[in-house]
């Protein structure tokens, strides 16, 4: 709860801020020092929130828990990480740089929120609030019509999803009559409501939107790519698996009973998910691009924890969230060092940068999920997860498969950095603060493969 208030306060300084400091490294020192107060704002909530009971607030509409708290607190460990390495790079967006972290701080309100939400009225403000300052990022970049088209697609599907989530959930109440999230859990598949199934199939495909779960998906590439990168890599990482965690808390608490009504549907979306997401990667001639698609082809595994009705899938969704978002950022901080974002713009880089070249290598090795990284870590427990559940063997099967397509095209750009002869031209050259960074977030992504506990000592 100290975290929700401390984010919207936060926001409202850095607004403030903005009217006062003109100078764009000053703005992103104080964002910096700002991020690192909220995150030790919720390592206090998680230190003096008692372990056994969860905390009810507002009527119980909020619902404190541990998991609640250690998301949080990791998906604001991972904020902070990327205001150090991006933070720069905010600066050549425009004019307005206190303002887009002030949406970056309402952002994390919103992550809050959906964290623990207890309510679907508080579902439906976390996730408005989550997606709205993210439309005026999106088209930031007044100088670029990409970057306008995609707020405008952003805005536009993002209005259509919501409109299908409050259509769900007035099926929910009508079922039941009831917001809270708890009295779901009681519907049982004997004697289920035909408002209460077609309630949890509109807030499926109305989440869907929101993770880019296919074939809701159409959004993401256009939106990925003409965002301005800085802002693209918030999207996919910390946004994103805050949805899920949204989705993952919705359908274990108060659907899990029920769960052989939906998993069949939800297991076709996740298939679909794959396929889409890895097969048009191999496509893409833009790095950024493939990334976006790859993006897709993530989510479907962080499907796999939603499908998983069991324990192991609440770790699952926590260790991908945070081992695929370090990872993802570290791969647009040295994509936004170069000046050509297809595969020729990374020819010959280990020879120009050959330390951009290895953190580079070692970020795509965990999305890929090559053992060693978090990123293997995180698909074996979503993996592990639906198989405890049963009866989902072919799409693990499936899963592997498409897994094992996704190395083609991320080798594709190892290949072209160590094997490729060619000049890969940066905008400006790496300080060597910048290079500490990325070792840092490299060794995060190793730590998290070696040592996933760390990751799950709290829950």
């Amino acid at each position: 709860m100290k975290a929700i208030i401390a984010a919207t306060i936060l926001g409202i300084v850095m607004m403030f801020a903005g009217l006062q400091m003109k100078n764009k490294s000053s703005v992103v020192t104080l964002a910096i020092v700002l991020a690192f107060l909220l995150l030790g704002v919720n390592i206090w909530d998680l230190v003096t929130t008692p372990a056994t009971a969860p905390v009810g607030y507002f009527n119980n509409m909020l619902r404190i828990d541990r998991y609640a708290l250690w998301f949080s607190t990791l998906m604001t460990g991972v904020t902070v990480l990327y205001t150090l390495l991006v933070g720069k790079e905010i600066q050549k967006v425009g004019l307005h740089v206190a303002e887009y972290f002030a949406l970056i701080f309402f952002i994390l309100c919103g992550v809050y929120i959906l964290s623990c939400y207890n309510n679907m009225l508080m579902l439906f403000l976390g996730i408005e609030i989550l997606s709205i300052p993210q439309y005026i990022l999106a088209g930031s970049d007044k100088k670029n019509l990409k970057s306008s088209e995609a707020s405008l697609k952003y805005f536009l599907m993002g209005a259509f999803s919501t409109g299908i989530l409050l259509m769900g959930i007035t099926l929910l109440y009508g079922a039941t009559g009831s917001f809270n999230i708890v009295a779901y859990s009681f519907l049982q598949s004997d004697a289920l409501n035909p408002l209460a199934l077609g309630g949890i199939i509109f807030v499926m495909i109305a989440l869907g939107f929101k993770v880019s779960a296919a074939p809701m998906h159409m959004w993401t590439p256009d939106v990925y790519d003409g965002s301005p990168t800085p802002f693209t890599a918030f999207m996919a990482t910390v946004v994103k698996a805050s949805a899920f965690f949204a989705f993952i808390r919705l359908f274990q608490i108060s659907f899990g009973s029920i769960s052989s009504q939906w998993t069949i549907v939800l297991s076709v979306i996740t298939a679909a998910t794959l396929l889409i997401g890895n097969l048009t990667a191999v496509f893409q001639q833009s790095v950024k691009r493939m990334l976006s698609y790859s993006s897709i082809a993530q989510a479907g595994f962080m499907l796999f924890a939603v499908l998983a009705v069991n324990a192991v899938a609440w770790q699952g969704i926590i260790i991908y969230a945070v081992a695929y978002s370090i990872a993802t950022i570290g791969i647009f901080t040295v994509l936004m060092k170069l000046k050509d974002y297809t595969y020729d713009g990374f020819n010959g880089l280990a020879k120009k940068e050959p330390l951009l070249a290895f953190v580079t290598t070692i970020f795509l090795f965990s999305l890929a999920g090559i053992p060693l990284t978090g990123g293997f870590m995180a698909k074996y427990y979503v993996i592990q997860a639906v198989m405890l559940q049963g009866q989902l063997l072919w799409l693990v099967i499936f899963g592997l498969l498409m897994a094992a397509i996704s190395v083609y095209y991320y080798f594709r750009v190892i290949i072209a950095m160590y094997f490729k002869e060619g000049n890969a031209d940066l905008h400006a050259p790496v300080t060597q603060g910048e290079k500490v960074l990325l070792v840092i977030t490299c060794g995060l992504v190793i730590l998290i493969g070696i040592f996933p506990q760390l990751i799950l000592i709290n829950i």
